[in-house]
C-alpha cells in the first residue's frame, strides 16, 4: 500500500483522481472459461471487488496500476484470479489505457511477478508504463518499504510517466483493431 500511496500523492498533485481498490483477504472466484461474459457483457460471478471494477471501468477510467506482494515468486493468487476474469470480460473498456504493474517483495521473485501482471496488459492492448528502473519496491513490512528511497522514487517517476501517457493517449484516435483470429495447433 505504501507504493500506491506514494504514487497517489503524485497523481493528486497533478490533478488526477485516484481510486484504490483493494482485495484484502476476500476470497476470489477464478475464471472457469464458461463464456457467459461474452453474452452478458460482464462476468457471471458476482463479488464486491469485481463489481466495483466493472462499475469503474464502465464509467470510464484513465489508467490502471496493479500492485501485488510477491508470494513464492509470483503475484498474489487472488489478484490473478480476479484479473483473469476482468481481462477476459472487460477487455473492451481496457484497450489503449496506460497500465503498470508494481511488485513488492522482501528479497526476490519480483521479475516473475511483474511478468505475470504485465501479461494482462499485453493481452488487452494496454500500453505499459515504465519508470526509471524496474517497478519494484522492497520491504517485508510497510515500515521497511518506506525506507526504500530508490523504490519510492521509482514509484513517483512511474506516476509522472503514467500521467504523461494519460495526456498523450487521451483522444479517440486509436489504431483500428482486426477481428481476433483464434488458432489451435492441435491437428
Amino acid at each position: 500500500m505504501a507504493a500506491l500511496k506514494e504514487m497517489s500523492s503524485v497523481f493528486n498533485d497533478l490533478g488526477i483522481e485516484v481510486k484504490i481498490v483493494g482485495i484484502g483477504k476476500q476470497a476470489m472466484q477464478g475464471c472457469i472459461a464458461c463464456g457467459w461474459c461474452e453474452r452478458m457483457g460482464r462476468c457471471t460471478f458476482h463479488d464486491n471487488v469485481y463489481d466495483e471494477l466493472f462499475d469503474l471501468m464502465k464509467e470510464g477510467f484513465d489508467a490502471l496500476v496493479l500492485a501485488s506482494p510477491v508470494y513464492f515468486g509470483g503475484p498474489n493468487g487472488t489478484l490473478c484470479a480476479l484479473m483473469d476474469r476482468v481481462c477476459y470480460s472487460l477487455k473492451r473498456f481496457m484497450q489503449f489505457k496506460p497500465a503498470a504493474a508494481i511488485a513488492v517483495c522482501r528479497r526476490g521473485g519480483a521479475s516473475a511477478a511483474l511478468e505475470r501482471m504485465n501479461n494482462y496488459f499485453s493481452m488487452t492492448n494496454m500500453p505499459i508504463a515504465s519508470s526509471q528502473y524496474i517497478n519494484i519496491i522492497y520491504g517485508h513490512t510497510p515500515g521497511q518499504v518506506a525506507q526504500d528511497e530508490e523504490g519510492l522514487q521509482t514509484m513517483r517517476t512511474l506516476a509522472k510517466n503514467i500521467a504523461w501517457m494519460i495526456n498523450k493517449l487521451n483522444d479517440d484516435e486509436h489504431p483500428e483493431l482486426e477481428r481476433p483470429v483464434r488458432t489451435s495447433f492441435v491437428r
